[in-house]
């Protein structure tokens, strides 16, 4: 549980460690569950559960820290002697004692970018040789499946396919509406975009795609919701940046917006489109990565990187609204925290046969 002691406590890793937790706890498995927690920092606020805490302290910066830290973190397994330990982010033990279930979310540095990556593949470069050794990747998509066996960091054989889901906070909300404007001064209708402005979300694209449809819909505003990252551009010429907010009022958001206009470039699973369908709110987005496999026929999929056609189908959902709405929340049902949790008990049982 550490990505919840930091930055990563608001990504999609964050959300994937309390989802699962909270799926794992209604399953009845959380006795069962040891958590790891940094002892540096505080705790963070967790589910009521019959879970253990263990602590342990590691170094988290120099140009060492990673080696520093696989060392460390074997010695903390050793430590706790669980049947199984699951690493649900990037940080690998060295060698575990145990079998070992590692969760990938996307290989970002190593699909997509090309050269603009080589400081990530630098700064990632142990879990590349770290994760072959894992006896089980849980890949959190097939389009992740498939890159993790083209790139070579796992065989088909040692991989599983098991979704991640939006938090049951996400559905449609009543009052939403008021509440956003309210607070904003937001009235219906308007684009959305969650997560950060970073290359790989291609704000030119988002811009491109508001753009054309202010052209059908004159003062259609665009909200972008979600810290805006290092990379974000100087301006987003007249976004509304509501930057992070928290799960209720982010529910709120989708579930008073137009559409969410999805620009990103590569997604190991694309969270937002899932959080957005189950809130009742349009999703378009490009053809790309997981989103085909997420989204299916439930949004309007374009072109990679046409940010026109993604503004004229944003304009197409929005006049026909209650329709995409309908074919989301269907679509949504499909992933659950449930399902995962059941799914992850599983692997971890397919280990100890």
């Amino acid at each position: 549980m550490r990505p919840l002691q930091g930055p990563s406590g608001g990504r999609g890793v964050g959300a994937y460690a309390r989802g699962l937790l909270k799926g794992l706890i209604a399953a009845g498995f959380d006795s069962r569950l040891t958590l790891l927690l940094d002892a540096a920092f505080d705790a963070p606020a967790l589910p009521v559960g019959e879970y253990r805490l263990a602590g342990c302290r590691r170094r988290s910066h120099g140009q060492l820290s990673a080696y520093e830290d696989a060392v460390a973190l074997n010695r903390d397994i050793q430590r706790i002697g669980p049947d199984v330990y699951h690493a649900i982010d990037f940080h690998l033990p060295g060698r575990s004692p145990c079998p070992m279930v590692v969760t990938l979310h996307d290989l970002i540095p190593w699909a997509w970018g090309g050269p603009r990556m080589r400081g990530e593949r630098f700064r990632y470069g142990l879990v590349r040789r770290l994760l072959p050794r894992a006896d089980l990747v849980i890949a959190v998509s097939k389009a992740t499946a498939e890159d993790a066996v083209r790139l070579r960091l796992a065989g088909r054989q040692r991989l599983r396919v098991i979704s991640e889901a939006a938090d049951p906070i996400f559905s449609p909300r009543e009052g939403a509406a008021d509440r956003v404007m309210e607070r904003w001064g937001l009235a219906e209708p308007y684009l959305l975009f969650v997560g950060a402005l970073d290359a790989r979300k291609d704000p030119a694209a988002l811009l491109s795609a508001w753009r054309t449809a202010r052209g059908a819909i004159p003062g259609l505003k665009l909200v972008v919701a979600g810290s805006a990252g290092r990379q974000a551009p100087a301006s987003m010429a007249g976004a509304v940046q509501v930057g992070q907010v928290d799960d209720e009022t982010l529910a709120d958001i989708y579930s008073a917006a137009g559409c969410l206009v999805f620009s990103s470039r590569y997604e190991g699973f694309g969270l937002p489109c899932v959080e957005a369908m189950a809130c009742g709110c349009p999703v378009a987005a490009f053809r790309n990565s997981s989103l085909p496999e997420v989204v299916d026929d439930a949004g309007l999929l374009l072109e990679d990187g046409d940010g026109e056609a993604l503004g004229r189908a944003a304009v197409e959902m929005l006049r026909d609204r209650e329709r995409w709405k309908r074919t989301g929340l269907q679509r949504a049902k499909r992933f659950s925290w449930r399902q995962t949790a059941s799914e992850t008990i599983s692997a971890y049982e397919s280990l100890l046969r």
